[in-house]
């Protein structure tokens, strides 16, 4: 069975590279919306962990060795 491919050369195929894009420039106010994006994003992760994880401590409840 030949290997697919599609391509008549054997051996390794490189992946295309992806263009590069033009640098943007942002004004101070795309700026500020960027940022604010970011620690939204950063927060929103910090949450979901903390969800995760239950209340703070981690002993729970602690029994005493006398009966």
């Amino acid at each position: 069975m030949p290997p697919s491919g599609g391509s008549k050369n054997g051996g390794k195929q490189k992946p295309l590279k992806a263009p590069k894009a033009a640098k943007k420039e942002y004004d101070e106010t795309d700026l500020e919306n960027i940022k604010k994006k970011e620690e939204e994003k950063v927060l929103k992760e910090l949450r979901a962990k903390a969800a995760q994880k239950g209340p703070l401590g981690g002993a729970g409840l602690k029994k005493s060795g006398k009966k």
